[in-house]
């Protein structure tokens, strides 16, 4: 049977010697303490980002103008900044070089920075919500608000309003916005995360995560709400459209365990290697199938950066992997992979944890993560080279080139 190596960075040579049936596929944190530990390891750790060898592919992100602008995203969180008082502001706004960027959280029970829109009045609920609909897509926006409310509808379910709720969401703006200078921002809550890096026309949106348990609500105040749908089902149709010896290569193991997503929270880092089928393998429809796939989760983005991201997508076509764990039938539950050079994305069908926890998977809880591997998640290389092209850290505006 294939060997899948994982390797995280601080497991050292032994992980060398675990094959496709060992627990590091599956590595999670520990719950409490060791949890706190492990957020901690992993942010003291440099950022290296997400590689197949520990070591960064270099020039694949040059800064570059893109054509498409960025001016709404800016006019909108700037009048959202406008919005807070003196001291809301100060728990909202840091560098935009901080270690904040990495401090985000899928689980729920962690402690968020900045200010939570369960605090915001009405129109700074309207204002954050108009910089998230100048930043995303008009679908990307519709799925991070009906996970809100399914966090909403979790609440109603377990009667822990405490600890899940619509409003327990929370947004830090990175740096001043700018149409020159970097900044960004990034939404933080229960099963969606949001990391929006901008320079000048470019945008990097990753990390991004997005899940739900449950996927549909069944009843109460968000009864019909349902999302996740496409990213699964387009997932299948895919694994479906491989002959035998495709699906050979692409399924590396035809069950799957409680979790198997590799790079949530605090997995910044991650050394993964390619697994699966490579698209060069796939005929044309079948390409097709695999860039509808990734454009179901970079169309999260509006339409002009998520073209940007896309034709980056296709340059590297060939030396993308597709990875699947599980069954192929409409009843399955799985865990897919697809990874290339400059896109990670990771779905799967998760262990009932909030709703009736148990250690079989099932398709009401799902986790999806996007990252951009090769050190450029959070627009992290991007900033490194805006800062080298401009010799210190202070950045002068003479040598930057506005956009149009």
């Amino acid at each position: 049977m294939k060997r899948l190596l994982v390797i995280g960075l601080c497991v050292g040579i032994s992980a060398l010697a675990v094959g496709i049936t060992g627990s590091l596929f599956s590595q999670r944190p520990h719950r409490g303490r060791q949890q706190q530990q492990q957020r901690e390891q992993s942010l003291a750790e440099p950022f290296l980002g997400v590689t197949t060898t520990g070591k960064t592919k270099t020039g694949l992100f040059k800064i570059k103008s893109t054509g498409v602008s960025t001016k709404p995203v800016r006019v909108a969180a700037q009048a959202f900044l406008d919005s807070l008082s003196k001291e809301q502001a100060s728990r909202t706004k840091f560098p935009v070089d901080d270690l904040e960027w990495r401090k985000w959280d899928n689980r729920h029970r962690y402690p968020r920075q900045g200010i939570g829109f369960n605090e915001m009045s009405q129109e700074q609920r309207k204002l954050a919500f108009a910089m998230l609909r100048a930043s995303l897509s008009a679908k990307g926006l519709k799925k991070t608000q009906d996970i809100m409310k399914l966090n909403g509808t979790l609440a109603e379910l377990t009667k822990r309003f405490d600890e899940y709720g619509e409003w327990l969401y929370w947004i830090t703006i990175m740096g001043e916005p700018s149409a020159i200078k970097p900044w960004g921002w990034q939404l933080d809550g229960h099963h969606v995360v949001i990391n929006y890096f901008v320079l000048g026309d470019q945008v990097v949106m990753t990390p991004v995560f997005m899940g739900s348990e449950p996927v549909k609500a069944e009843s109460g105040k968000f009864k019909g709400t349902v999302v996740m749908q496409e990213e699964q089902n387009k997932g299948l149709t895919l694994i479906k459209s491989l002959n035998a010896t495709q699906q050979a290569d692409a399924i590396v193991r035809s069950s799957k365990g409680p979790t198997n997503n590799l790079t949530e929270a605090f997995r910044d880092n991650v050394v993964l290697e390619y697994a699966g089928i490579k698209a060069s393998q796939l005929d044309a429809q079948q390409r097709e199938l695999l860039l509808e796939l990734i454009s179901e989760f970079v169309g999260n983005m509006d339409a002009g950066h998520a073209r940007v991201k896309m034709s980056e997508v296709k340059q590297h076509l060939d030396e993308t992997y597709f990875a699947w764990m599980g069954g192929t039938n409409s009843e399955s539950v799985y865990y897919y992979r697809i990874q290339s050079p400059v896109i990670l994305i990771e779905f799967d069908h998760q262990r009932p944890i909030a709703l009736g926890r148990s250690g079989t998977p099932t398709r009401n809880h799902i986790h999806t993560v996007v990252r951009t591997p090769n050190g450029n998640d959070y627009g992290k290389d991007l900033l490194r080279q805006h800062y080298l092209k401009h010799h210190h850290h202070h950045e002068t505006d003479e040598h930057s080139q506005p956009q149009k």
